[in-house]
C-alpha cells in the first residue's frame, strides 16, 4: 500500500528533481551560458534585481524566449503522453497500449499535415487550427481502435490492429507528402518529433488543454481502477463502462493531440513511464496518473537535453531519442509476456 506519507515525500522529491532538471536544461544549447546566469535570468521575472549589467541582453532573450518555452514544451508534452498512455493501458487492459503504438499519434500527425498543407488549419484559426486538426485526426484513429475493442477482441488483436493502423496512417502521410513535395522537409522533420519550434504563443494554447484534460482524467481514477479489474467488477460498482470509456478516451486523445500539435510524433513515452511508475506507486490511478505525468515530463526533458547535446551545434529530433529507448523496452515487454502475445 502506498501510504500518504510516502506519497508526499516521493512527490516532493519528484518536484524538486523536476525543478532541477528544468534549471539545468535551459543552460544547454549552442550559446554558452553559465548555470548561475541561467538561474538568475529564470528568476528575474520575480526578482528583477538578479539581472545585472554583466548579463548580455542576448542571453536573456535566449533563455526566456527560446530555451524556456522549449523546456516547458518538453515538460507538458511528456506529461501528456505519459498520462494518455496510462489511460489507454487501463481502458484496453493492455500493458503495451500507447498513443504511438496504437496509431493515435499518427492520426493526430496526419490531421495536422492535412490542415497545414491544405491551409484549412489557418482558415480555422492561426492559433487553434493545428490543435483542432490534430484532435480530429487523433479522434478518428481512436474511434477505430475503440470499435475494435468494443467488439470484445483480445488484447493481442487490439495491439496488432493498432500497429497496422500506425503503418496505414504513416503511409497516408507519405502519400500526402509525395504530392506536396514543397512541404516535405518541414513536415518530415516535424514528424520525427521535435521541439525546436516551441514558442510562448503555442504554449498559451496547449498548456490549458493539457492541464484541464489531465485534471479531468484524474477525476476518473476510481473508474479506471475498476475497469482494470474487469467489466463485471466495474458494473457491480455502478459504473457506466461505455460512457466512461468514451469520455476518458476522448480526453486522452485530446491531450495526445495537443502534444502532437506542438512537437510532432514522439513515441514510447506513454509506454515506458506508466510501467516505471507502477513499480514506485502501484496500480492505483489516483497516484499513478500524477506520478506518470511527472515521470513523463522528466523523461522527455532529459531526452530533449540529450538531443541537443550529442552532436552540437546540430540537434537530433527528440523522437529518435525516445524511440531508441522505447523500442528495446517494447521488445522486452513482448518477451516478458511470453508466447501469448503472438
Amino acid at each position: 500500500m502506498f501510504s500518504t506519507k510516502k506519497f508526499a515525500v516521493t512527490a516532493l522529491l519528484l518536484v524538486i528533481l523536476l525543478a532541477a532538471v528544468t534549471a539545468v536544461s535551459v543552460t544547454l544549447g549552442a550559446a554558452s551560458i553559465s548555470f548561475s546566469s541561467s538561474l538568475r535570468i529564470l528568476l528575474s521575472p520575480l526578482f528583477p534585481s538578479l539581472v545585472s549589467q554583466d548579463i548580455p541582453p542576448s542571453h536573456i532573450y535566449i533563455i526566456l524566449q527560446l530555451r524556456l518555452p522549449r523546456v516547458l514544451s518538453a515538460l507538458m508534452v511528456g506529461a501528456a503522453l505519459a498520462v494518455s498512455g496510462t489511460v489507454f493501458q487501463a481502458v484496453f487492459k493492455n500493458p503495451m497500449a500507447d498513443p504511438f503504438i496504437l496509431g493515435i499519434s499518427a492520426g493526430s500527425a496526419l490531421g495536422v499535415a492535412v490542415g497545414m498543407i491544405t491551409g484549412f488549419a489557418m482558415i480555422v484559426s492561426s492559433r487553434w487550427g493545428v490543435p483542432v486538426f490534430a484532435f480530429l485526426g487523433g479522434t478518428g484513429a481512436t474511434a477505430v481502435i475503440y470499435l475494435l475493442g468494443g467488439r470484445g477482441v483480445s488484447s493481442t488483436t487490439l495491439l496488432l490492429a493498432g500497429i497496422a493502423m500506425n503503418f496505414l496512417l504513416s503511409a497516408a502521410m507519405s502519400l500526402l507528402l509525395f504530392f506536396n513535395r514543397d512541404s516535405l522537409e518541414s513536415v518530415v522533420y516535424w514528424n520525427m518529433g521535435s521541439l525546436t519550434s516551441s514558442s510562448w504563443s503555442e504554449l498559451s494554447v496547449i498548456i490549458p488543454i493539457i492541464m484541464i484534460g489531465t485534471a479531468v482524467i484524474l477525476l476518473f481514477s476510481r473508474e479506471l481502477n475498476a475497469m482494470t479489474l474487469g467489466d463485471e467488477t466495474a458494473l457491480s460498482l455502478g459504473i457506466s463502462i461505455r460512457n466512461v470509456r468514451i469520455i476518458v478516451l476522448l480526453l486522452a486523445t485530446l491531450v495526445t493531440a495537443s502534444s502532437v500539435a506542438i512537437s510532432g510524433t514522439i513515441g514510447f513515452v506513454g509506454l515506458i513511464i506508466p510501467h516505471i511508475m507502477r513499480i514506485i506507486t502501484g496500480a492505483n490511478h489516483r497516484t499513478l496518473l500524477p506520478y506518470s505525468a511527472v515521470g513523463g515530463a522528466l523523461f522527455l526533458m532529459l531526452s530533449d537535453a540529450l538531443a541537443r547535446s550529442v552532436v552540437p551545434p546540430s540537434e537530433i529530433p527528440v523522437g529518435i531519442i525516445t524511440a531508441m529507448a522505447g523500442a528495446p523496452y517494447f521488445i522486452y515487454l513482448l518477451k516478458a509476456r511470453g508466447r501469448h502475445i503472438l
